[in-house]
């Protein structure tokens, strides 16, 4: 939940998209953008992104041990046709491995909605695969949902406010506060994670490494974006849409130069 409009959050999500990228690129790893274009197929209207993923720092040392390089490096394909994000095949996000295959496969779906998260299955799935679903809330000002080496003071909530439009800072009752409020802008991400990695011995363990780094991406990007507002929230899809031809060629740049940068996993050895 965040408080801001569904057509803000359009803007600040490919926004704070392109900057959490570059701050996670650098050293030969992070980022690279092969594809980045309109889509238009049966109907639906939306931007296509190929993105490869190169991460052997951001993986648990056990993996590391045991995968070859190729291992390491993974396709992201998304599909964008906002405020849903799906294609025909439900695929809206797929992150896929060529060495692995189709043992591997991370998949998001993501609705917004113009509400405070109450909607129940709002993916519509079938009566026994809901049942298999953790319904996982994130507070974004809520600290002790971060982990301690991913804090930082300029990007929380709780202590954030806005000059432009006058939000933040977040206190412990603002999801009370903000539904009460009818004329105030507030929106839900709901994201449906499935994943699927088959390597026997470290299937269990891998899948719920995923989930929980999921949740940990979700919690520090949405409170990077609440946080970042006064710098997104004036711009326009035209603008956004330069900014990602730029930092597609600046995350090239990177990615050959300087240090690792961003998120590492080392503490989930």
């Amino acid at each position: 939940v965040l408080p801001c409009s569904v057509e803000e959050y359009q803007v600040g999500q490919l926004f704070s998209v392109a900057e959490a990228s570059k701050n996670e690129t650098g050293g030969g790893e992070g980022i690279e953008v092969l594809t980045n274009e309109p889509y238009e197929t049966e109907g639906e209207k939306g931007q296509y992104t190929h993105k490869i993923y190169h991460l052997k720092s951001k993986v648990p040392a056990f993996v590391k041990m045991i995968a070859p390089e190729g291992a390491l490096v993974f396709h992201e394909k998304a599909w964008n046709a906002y405020p849903y994000c799906r294609t025909s095949s439900d695929l809206p996000l797929l992150l896929q491995n060529e060495y692995m295959k189709d043992d591997f496969m991370i998949k998001i779906e993501t609705w917004h909605k113009p509400d405070m998260g109450c909607m129940e299955n709002v993916h519509e799935l079938d009566p026994e695969t809901w049942k298999t679903v953790e319904v996982v809330p994130i507070d974004i000002a809520d600290k002790s949902q971060v982990e301690p080496g991913d804090y930082k003071p300029e990007e929380d909530p709780a202590l954030f406010h806005s000059e432009k439009t006058d939000r933040g800072p977040l206190g412990p009752d603002w999801k009370s506060e903000l539904a009460a409020k009818e004329d105030a802008p507030r929106m839900c991400a709901y994201k449906l994670v499935t994943v699927k990695f088959k390597w026997w011995g470290l299937q269990s363990k891998i899948e719920q490494f995923i989930h929980k780094q999921e949740k940990r991406i979700f919690t520090n990007f949405h409170r990077q974006l609440f946080c970042w507002i006064d710098s997104w929230v004036e711009l326009t899809m035209e603008d956004i849409r330069r900014m990602e031809a730029e930092t597609q060629k600046e995350l090239e740049e990177l990615r050959k130069t300087g240090q690792v940068r961003g998120t590492s996993a080392a503490h989930e050895q």
